[in-house]
């Protein structure tokens, strides 16, 4: 020990104590989807904080010199014997709502052991030893293992921070609420709604004891909106579901504030009317739990999952399943996909090969890794082991955890840092646009999908023409509801539908509308008219048409049936609709021709000038000026724009930046030239980014020079780059050391040429103009696909419901639920949200 003692004392420089706001990785391997519950344990640095499997440990000991790892590894405790829990007073094992089976504590799961290991000859240390070593090794290392085993790690703390399930404010009614001394008094059971008699749905007001039913749902089930016409006519705004009352709380509605509500005074105002909040018990399901069960009676749940066939459990590469983190069924989706594409396989291992090299996490090339190389695809351990087997397969998986990946790709995003459900496809987008920022000078994958749209616009009063080309990555596919092949049926079921309503009947099952392929692909195809168009040749407001068509086929094709759309109420719905997607595609008659054998161009429409300032501007301090003198000061060239005009575009709710690249493009010719530029890229990608002017490389108000990280700087220097060459990888990537290093390598070719001046600014930054950047690469060929992917979006919006995807492996279709992956039986090709097609290689 004494040998060892000695150890601990040469590196305990090398050994910090966890701070407030250090990242501390204790739950997975920073290379792979190790945890402390896998064989060999985790390995955690005790001077960097990341962790690492036991057989990755050994490479950062050589990399980085460092030489003291705490090692955490936890054993599956023994079932407990549940007689032997009732006669003991325990408490239960804590757990937050909301999401299937809680956050329970893992500790009561396992049992845990913890050491320090010293390397390279792998010594082991544990707290016990500690007792014999010198006060100031005892003190240190005891601090510092203290310190990482009480730390919230990383993980952990991203739950907390993205866990929004069933956050609810407090009501504004619920402090000062007046009650009536009415001498109402509410019975345990055996409520009935006071107009209807309806035994379910039931609210109780809050201010005077009277009990109503709900909202009718949008499927005809629920109340009869008895509980909302009280409030109308006597004012009460607080109603509390009778059925969902329990000691720990009950579902409460404010008619006034039109959401769930926090009553925190619900114990006191209940009493008024009798009831004890401390003894009633669940009756009735809760709003979250009626969503879901509303969700899955519009029968896509259980088609969808092919919940009706024992399908068999498949594992090995490629076949790995991805655990649920909270409504992260959308990423799973969309990622198990995406790595099927050839283009993303192959960038990800070699990625993930190089990282392996050097010991840097890479939260992306690790899942890809991760699902491809089949390490992780194991059976799930048995639930309940010590009991009766299942006689039927379970498909479950251990599966991974994309907890790091999760996090890198919502960072700073409003709804992709959250918990809350999304839409896949606005996902898909947003992880296309993020390869996209990172891989501009090395190979990009996301160029599988790129493509070329030429738009043709004809004024019908001139009959000239105007052709525009724009980027995209997905083909938006209308329904038209009108083409249903069933409309007989439908009618009917509508009529059925009116009856019950009026009699208060049951409602029927609902019937899904039939649409033809061929006429989703027709109303693609088909001119659209636009009215008030602005004619650059007349000077004036005719019709014109606009017709689109391809401009290039991308190796992957990439459709969206556009499913979710507005009522006539403006109320978002999803359609519910059945469309029979073909196996194979030939998109050749859609593609595009350019102009016309003596077709006529209608007039370019030149920019504005841009304004410079007449006179210099004095007392504004620039980036260059100081106190005494600011005459270097030059502010940024910026556009003269018609403020009138885009004021009536934002006031039409149009994002600030679509407004003013609207006005700048139409050359201030109006409102309506305005409009039918923004109406005509809705679509873009970047519609609401800032606008970038021709000539600049960043959005006006940006600066090239803000604060890097030095934490961050070190380690990209620690991989044998140069400061400089780490400041503009930092610089161009916002600060994300993950994705700096992904870009640092997809720009050697820049960097190795980058001359360095003594102020840290390469000669390619200080010229005073470039050239100006290529066109966007894309990829062209035949335009015939057949179909190897498609995602299916279960319940009523895309902010709630399930996502899986079925994938075409080896001529068999694999269906990937979260962690379970089957052999499809019969893959529900014509409920699909997103399909994914290939091309045909003649």
């Amino acid at each position: 020990m004494a040998e060892v003692s000695e150890v601990l004392m040469s590196v305990l420089s090398t050994i910090r104590v966890p701070r407030p706001g250090d990242r501390v990785h204790k739950d997975e391997c920073a290379l792979s989807f190790s945890s402390p519950e896998s064989e060999g344990g985790l390995y955690v640095c005790m001077n960097s904080f990341l962790g690492f499997g036991s057989q990755y440990v050994d490479r950062h000991h050589t990399r980085s010199g460092q030489r003291a790892y705490l090692h955490i590894s936890r054993t599956r405790k023994a079932p407990i014997d549940e007689t032997y829990i009732m006669t003991i007073d325990t408490p239960p094992p804590l757990s937050i709502s909301g999401i299937e089976g809680g956050f329970n504590v893992e500790q009561e799961q396992y049992e845990e052991e913890v050491k320090v290991v010293l390397f390279p000859d792998r010594q082991e240390v544990a707290s016990d030893d500690l007792a014999t070593m010198p006060d100031l090794v005892r003190e240190r290392v005891s601090l510092a293992m203290a310190g990482l085993m009480s730390a919230d790690s990383v993980s952990h703390a991203l739950q907390v921070q993205q866990w929004d399930g069933e956050v609810r404010a407090e009501s504004r009614h619920a402090v000062e609420l007046k009650q009536l001394d009415n001498g109402t008094k509410i019975p345990p059971s055996g409520w009935r709604c006071e107009v209807c008699d309806l035994q379910e749905n039931l609210w109780m007001n809050l201010s005077d004891g009277r009990v109503f039913c709900g909202r009718r749902y949008f499927d005809g089930s629920g109340g009869n909106n008895h509980a909302l016409l009280h409030f109308q006519q006597s004012g009460h705004p607080l109603a509390v579901k009778l059925g969902t009352i329990t000691p720990d709380g009950a579902d409460v509605y404010s008619y006034d504030e039109d959401d769930m509500v926090l009553d925190p005074k619900l114990p006191e105002h209940l009493s008024h009317f009798g009831i004890d909040m401390m003894t009633m018990e669940k009756t009735e399901h809760t709003m979250t739990e009626l969503e879901i069960a509303v969700n899955q009676r519009v029968g896509e749940w259980e088609v969808i999952q092919e919940s009706g066939a024992t399908l068999r459990p498949l594992s090995g590469p490629g076949l790995t399943g991805m655990k649920n983190l909270g409504n992260s069924c959308y990423l799973n989706s969309v990622m198990q996909v995406l790595f099927t594409v050839p283009d993303f396989q192959s960038k990800s291992v070699t990625v993930y090969h190089f990282y392996l090299l050097v010991c840097v996490p890479d939260s992306t090339a690790k899942l890809g890794y991760g699902l491809l190389s089949g390490e992780y695809s194991k059976p799930a351990p048995d639930p309940g082991e010590g009991s009766e087997p299942s006689s039927e397969p379970r498909g479950d998986q251990v599966g991974i955890a994309a907890r790091m990946f999760k996090a890198l790709v919502g960072r700073g995003h409003p709804e992709f840092s959250t918990n809350r459900q999304q839409d896949a496809q606005e996902f898909l987008l947003h992880f296309i646009n993020m390869v996209e920022r990172n891989c501009r000078s090395g190979v990009n994958p996301s160029e599988a999908f790129r493509f070329l749209v030429e738009e043709r616009i004809v004024c019908q009063q001139s009959q000239k023409a105007k052709y525009t080309q724009r980027v995209d990555y997905i083909l938006q596919l209308p329904v038209p509801m009108d083409q249903a092949t069933n409309t007989e049926e439908l009618q009917e079921a509508e009529r059925r539908r009116e009856e019950a309503d009026s009699s208060g009947a049951p409602p029927p099952a609902p019937v899904r509308a039939c649409i033809p392929f061929t006429a989703c692909m027709a109303a693609l195809s088909e001119p659209e008219t636009l009215t008030d168009f602005w004619s650059s040749a007349a000077q004036a407001k005719t019709t014109a048409t606009k017709t689109t068509r391809f401009a290039s086929f991308p190796d992957h094709m990439v459709i969206q049936v556009k499913k979710f759309t507005f009522g006539q109420d403006w109320v978002p719905k999803k359609l519910d609709v059945s469309i029979d997607v073909p196996d194979t595609l030939d998109l050749t008659a859609l593609r595009g021709t350019g102009q016309q054998p003596g077709e006529e161009l209608l007039p370019e429409v030149a920019p504005p000038p841009l304004m410079t300032p007449d006179v210099e501007v004095k007392g504004i301090l620039g980036s260059h000026g100081n106190e005494e003198d600011d005459s270097l000061y030059s502010p940024l060239l910026s556009p003269v724009l018609d403020d009138s005009t885009v004021s009536q575009l934002c006031e039409m709710g149009f994002p600030l930046e679509a407004c003013r690249k609207a006005v700048y493009y139409t050359g201030n010719t109006g409102i309506d030239a305005a409009m039918n530029w923004v109406m005509g890229h809705m679509d873009d990608p970047d519609f609401s980014a800032p606008m970038v002017l021709p000539g600049t490389s960043s959005a006006p108000g940006t600066t090239p020079t803000e604060s890097v990280s030095e934490e961050h700087l070190a380690t990209i220097v620690s991989m044998g780059f140069s400061r400089d060459q780490a400041t503009r990888a930092l610089r161009a990537t916002s600060n994300v050391l993950e994705r700096a290093v992904d870009w640092i390598f997809s720009h050697l070719d820049d960097l190795e040429s980058m001359e360095v001046s003594e102020g840290g600014r390469s000669a390619a930054e200080s010229e005073g103009s470039r050239e100006p950047p290529p066109g966007p690469k894309v990829r062209d060929g035949p335009g015939k696909y057949e179909l190897f992917a498609f995602i299916s979006h279960m319940g009523t919006s895309t902010m709630c419901g399930h996502y899986v995807c079925h994938i075409k492996k080896d001529q068999q279709w694999v269906i990937f639920n979260d962690q379970k992956v089957c052999a499809s039986e019969k893959p529900p090709k014509d409920l699909g949200y997103l399909y994914f097609y290939r091309r045909v290689t003649e």
